[in-house]
């Protein structure tokens, strides 16, 4: 028998923050202000939301700090996030949503993602151990584990230029077998909106970069 995994083979991760102004995308201003920035943060999750509802898996779960709101679609599982920074939120995430199935865990920033590309990372991980998507960042926007472990993540340091690289290390020093995605761009600041809504431009979110104009920040 093959051992290609079948469609529901693989459970779905969104890491996501309620798009509240002031608590996201803080970045973005003040080009935009904390509403606007709230808003790009919404459709962003939006379209992230809808990819990973396109995408066949036993369940799909969002890990959210905050409340769910409308932009929340059926379907979806919500687990409360824990720990205090990044790495040990993410760590506890994969933890929390593990149910003896590969898991593919995604941020709410690259909205130009596809249904396409998170298939392709389920995929991965009926061959290899490890699924990772580079940032041009230096960040990763996804990160796929056959089998979580929270040593994997915690300590990493995040938000820097070489936190992919760190992470990435991590995974192959401890033996994964790991397959590489394409880079994305996460969405941080003004010039990754216009850059993100540029390139994926049938999305909520290049509709709101659009309706909200074009911003720089201010000199």
């Amino acid at each position: 028998m093959s051992g290609a995994p079948d469609s529901g083979a693989a459970d779905v991760v969104v890491i996501a923050k309620e798009p509240v102004p002031g608590r996201v995308k803080t970045r973005l201003t003040p080009a935009y202000t904390p509403a606007e920035a709230a808003a790009l943060a919404e459709a962003s999750l939006r379209d992230t939301l809808a990819a990973v509802a396109a995408v066949p898996a036993a369940r799909r779960i969002l890990a959210l700090a905050g409340d769910p709101g409308p932009w929340l679609p059926d379907g979806f599982t919500v687990l409360t996030q824990r720990g205090g920074g990044l790495d040990e939120r993410l760590a506890h995430a994969f933890d929390d949503a593990y149910a003896g199935r590969p898991l593919v865990l995604i941020g709410m920033d690259t909205p130009q993602v596809t249904p396409a590309l998170l298939d392709r990372a389920r995929r991965g991980l009926g061959r290899g151990d490890a699924v990772f998507g580079p940032a041009r960042d230096g960040g990763f926007w996804l990160l796929g584990l056959r089998r979580p472990r929270a040593a994997l993540l915690r300590g990493v340091p995040m938000s820097r230029p070489d936190t992919g690289a760190v992470q990435l290390a991590r995974l192959r020093a401890a033996g994964l077998r790991t397959a590489a995605l394409p880079e994305l761009t996460d969405v941080d600041t003004p010039a990754d909106a216009a850059a993100v809504a540029a390139a994926a431009p049938g999305t909520r979110f290049a509709a709101a970069v659009r309706a909200l104009g074009h911003r720089t920040v201010p000199a």
